[in-house]
């Protein structure tokens, strides 16, 4: 591993080697769950890095995510810096056979997801987006994507979800997004208890390890 890390959380499979996969959190910051995640992915064989974008500033109130979101939204050559070093990282952890990694973002981490794969298309081999949308011209990208939505979202209209998905298909990008019926928004995260939806996050979790999996070996 290299010896310099930047702000953020690494997990590594037992082996110590793996497929890379690059995490983006959401508007809460580095938490638990993300981390929790993030060691997940580890278990099931991956080399996973989840930078910190908001250098140790984390919260569970929907007021403070708003504030820190916005704040994060004016500072676009710091975001895109600390996005190109996780990314250069990530690949030196992983070892020279991968050119390129996957990248998964929640909420507004799948927005940054997005855009990194429009911004540096020859870095980016795969996405996965959990209830977020972002850019509108892929044509750059060079990606694969999936998506989970969820179907009663107060955050993330349908509009935006069908719009993603044609601007996809218009670049000619494979993308598969699934709605998880009777599910509100953050319904993968269960430290968010009122929304947290077990079936349909074990089901994304499934879908997701699959994709990533094929992904790595296409």
């Amino acid at each position: 591993m290299p010896s310099v890390q930047p702000d953020g959380y690494v997990s590594l499979p037992a082996s110590g080697k793996g497929s890379p996969v690059l995490v983006l959190h959401p508007w809460w910051g580095l938490n638990q769950d993300i981390r929790s995640f993030c060691d997940r992915l580890a278990e099931s064989g991956f080399v996973v890095f989840a930078p910190d974008l908001y250098h140790g500033k984390v919260t569970d109130q929907i007021a403070e995510a708003q504030t820190l979101t916005t704040a994060l939204s004016e500072k676009g050559e710091q975001v895109s810096a600390d996005l190109t070093e996780a990314v250069n990282f990530l690949k030196t952890c992983a070892g020279s056979e991968y050119a390129r990694i996957a990248v998964i973002g929640f909420s507004m981490g799948a927005y940054y997801a997005l855009l990194l794969s429009i911004t540096a298309p020859e870095a980016i081999r795969s996405v996965v987006v959990f209830y977020g949308t972002g850019p509108e011209d892929f044509s750059n990208s060079q990606s694969n994507y999936l998506g989970h939505f969820a179907e009663l979202d107060e955050f993330e209209p349908q509009e935006s979800v069908i719009a993603l998905e044609e601007s996809l298909k218009r670049a000619g990008r494979p993308v598969t997004l699934y709605q998880y019926a009777g599910t509100g928004y953050w319904f993968f995260e269960p430290n968010r208890i009122q929304a947290y939806h077990p079936a349909a996050a074990a089901l994304a979790w499934d879908r997701t390890v699959a994709f990533l999996n094929q992904s790595f070996q296409g």
